[in-house]
């Protein structure tokens, strides 16, 4: 590792001035292409105190030994030359797009003396027109067959072709009339040539031309009552439109534009871009991305800028490319693709209309394929026994932990606090064994003492069950234990101590009375925060004499791994799977912790004085309410009103009186806006028969935590 202060340039020897650096390794690999306005203010910023660099930035430059740098008069050529130089070193640091599949396109050879259509992948040639890319090959032969009835063009390998030449036969699709014969001399050179510019031309967008003229010549054949020759061309007609149902109409003005949506976490991105020309999606293709930068989504945008048309040149280049974000600042890259195209490119954000809704559908798309590539890599076998063992290597456990479990702590400024315990095993979520605490030691906002108790909780019981092989014996108080409860039970069942299938609601027994919860002890914990969550989490296990689970936690802002009693975080690079699996299990215990969170508050909410009437179901209590209109008009009512309800027999109704008497009112509300106390009103009533306040709780009372 390498000392950034060693190879740090001299004051003075940066030139202010744009142009574009590079650093090297030791063995002067170049591992990061970077271009700046200003080279000095730019490369200032790598050679500050490493505790405030971003850790991925930390990463690069203690990798690094050595930067240099070359100026240029403009952005543009910055933008140029850095493109160029990271297409040639192909730097480690650098954000590098890969195609999720490899896309096929239509190719029309207009480079030899018989252009020929085809299916073509990788590499784009010159003198090669190509539209695309398409989803799939099979989507191309079907267009390509039913435009060859119009465009017969050559579709045969340069064998066929030469075989053909020389035994004056041509092939099948000469025989049929989806091919012009060249082969055989039934069109020159040129009439081949300008039945293959007209094909590029209705590929291109170019489509009501050919069909006006089409239609003219039907008529004038069926005037002439030359039918078969009218038939045909009414096939020919309807080939072509079938050719153009098959990319629908996305935008009216017939635009051609490219639009680039990017999904992104921590970690990854994903692009999409969706090619629309004649006003139809012609081609879709995406990437994804490792961020091993920090980077914004501008900057991403404009890295699929250069990776899209770096190669490109004239048409291929539409008018009009519309993104997510735009690159800061916008105006090099507007010149350099107005230089790539030939004309003027409007770089820009729709804002309405059409343009802004199909940009929506490319966004969900570009979120599906994250959604997808992580899939895929979670799942993957290999990929994961690679995380399990670089968490390891670098919290230096005796082997891979096999099971983790992870915990955090939720609240609503220090109302309704809770915890999650998520489960992964092998690398993979195990739903079946969250648990969700309700902390009761204390009152009040206080994370590092309800990570505390969560911990004692959780591992008290774990203790009990090796030290007992009969049933657990559940008297619902005396160790302070209640309160946890599963995924999946309702709320409602929470206060009874009950669960579904026989299961308590602390998820310790199955129908037969054996342990299931909370039996296996986990290899690693790791808790959502930083030293102090860390600190609490050891604490807890040294109280009870556990030292053989490892703890670390993760801190969201860096992205660092802490251990106990550890001043300096571990760093995991941003390409470490490892890191990547601890985020996942971090991010799912906070998922499971918010939501159980918002279920307790909505409740909490909702709660009403009836509740707490032995007998009243949800019928009966919506029954009264929509009798007396409110709970304000309840209270005031007499037994015998009460008894007027259906199904509310005298006893009931005496009930009802007493919990109404006994209940404090409830505080009644307030316009926020103008400080005016409101009437309830009948249509406000909650399922509990209580107002609903207006607007949502995280606006009223703060956020989540």
């Amino acid at each position: 590792m390498a000392d950034p202060s060693s190879y740090r340039p001299k004051p003075g020897q940066i030139p202010d001035s744009p142009g574009v650096y590079r650093f090297r390794d030791e063995h002067r690999r170049v591992i990061y292409v970077g271009k700046a306005k200003s080279l000095r203010q730019r490369l200032a910023n790598y050679f500050q105190d490493l505790a405030n660099l971003h850790p991925r930035t930390r990463t690069m430059v203690t990798t690094a030994a050595s930067v240099e740098w070359t100026v240029v008069s403009t952005e543009v050529e910055a933008l140029q030359l850095e493109y160029s130089w990271i297409k040639e070193y192909d730097p480690r640091f650098n954000v590098k797009y890969r195609d999720d599949k490899s896309y096929p396109y239509l190719a029309v050879t207009m480079n030899e003396e018989f252009p020929r259509v085809q299916v073509m992948r990788g590499h784009k040639r010159k003198g090669v027109r190509y539209f695309g890319p398409y989803a799939h090959a099979w989507a191309i032969r079907d267009t390509v067959d039913l435009l060859l009835r119009v465009f017969p063009v050559r579709t045969c390998s340069a064998g066929v072709f030469k075989n053909a030449t020389r035994t004056g036969r041509p092939c099948l699709l000469g025989y049929i009339g989806k091919c012009s014969a060249p082969c055989v001399g039934r069109v020159d050179p040129e009439e081949h040539r300008e039945l293959a510019e007209e094909f590029c031309d209705f590929m291109a967008g170019r489509t009501g031309t050919y069909l006006r003229r089409l239609e003219t010549r039907m008529t004038e054949a069926a005037e002439e009552m030359e039918y078969e020759r009218a038939a045909r061309l009414r096939d020919d007609i309807e080939a072509l439109r079938k050719a153009m149902e098959k990319n629908a109409v996305v935008l009216a003005d017939a635009t051609d534009a490219d639009l680039i949506a990017v999904a992104e976490d921590e970690l990854e991105a994903a692009v999409q871009i969706f090619h629309v020309r004649g006003g139809r999606v012609r081609g879709q293709r995406g990437w994804v991305t490792d961020k091993v930068e920090e980077i914004t989504t501008g900057a991403l945008v404009e890295h699929a800028l250069q990776q899209l048309y770096g190669e490109e040149k004239g048409d291929s280049v539409p008018k009009e490319v519309l993104v997510p974000a735009l690159p800061d600042p916008v105006e090099p890259v507007q010149e350099w693709l107005a230089d790539r195209r030939g004309s003027g490119v409007s770089l820009r954000i729709p804002q309405r209309g059409d343009k802004k809704a199909l940009m929506e559908t490319v966004q969900r798309n570009a979120q599906q394929a994250l959604a997808l590539h992580k899939t895929k890599r979670a799942s993957d076998l290999t990929t994961r026994s690679r995380a399990l063992e670089e968490i390891a290597e670098a919290l230096d456990l005796d082997s891979a932990p096999l099971r983790i479990e992870c915990y955090d702590i939720s609240h609503l400024q220090g109302d309704d606090v809770v915890a999650s315990m998520v489960v992964f095993e092998d690398g993979l979520q195990r739903k079946s064994e969250y648990r969700r605490f309700q902390i009761k030691g204390f009152e009040g906002q206080d994370d590092v003492r309800s990570m505390h108790e969560v911990i004692t909780r959780r591992f008290r019981r774990y203790l009990a069950e090796k030290e007992k092989t009969g049933e657990w014996v559940e008297d619902g108080h005396g160790d302070g234990l209640a309160g946890e409860t599963t995924e999946g039970i309702p709320a409602a069942l929470e206060t009874d101590g009950l669960a579904p299938d026989g299961i308590t609601s602390d998820g310790l027994k199955n129908e037969d009375g054996r342990p299931k919860k909370f039996a296996y002890p986990p290899q690693l914990v790791v808790v959502d925060g930083g030293q102090p969550q860390v600190a609490a989490a050891k604490r807890a296990l040294d109280e009870l004499g556990i030292d053989d689970v490892a703890v670390c936690g993760l801190a969201k802002r860096l992205e660092e791994v802490w251990l106990p009693e550890d001043e300096d975080p571990v760093v995991l690079p941003r390409t470490s799977e490892g890191l990547y699996l601890l985020q996942r299990v971090r991010d799912e215990a906070h998922r499971f912790a918010i939501t159980y969170q918002r279920t307790k508050r909505a409740k909490r909410f909702r709660s009403s004085p009836l509740d707490d009437v032995p007998g009243l179901g949800d019928t009966r209590k919506q029954a009264l309410l929509k009798h007396f209109g409110s709970l304000k008009k309840l209270r005031s009512a007499t037994i015998d009103q009460i008894c007027e309800v259906p199904g509310i027999g005298r006893k009931t109704a005496e009930t009802i009186a007493v919990a109404l008497a006994q209940a404090a009112p409830a505080a009644p509300a307030v316009n926020t806006a103008t400080g005016e106390i409101m009437e309830e009103e009948p249509g406000t009533m909650g399922s509990g028969g209580e107002p609903v306040t207006t607007g949502a709780p995280d606006e009223r009372r703060g956020q989540e935590t």
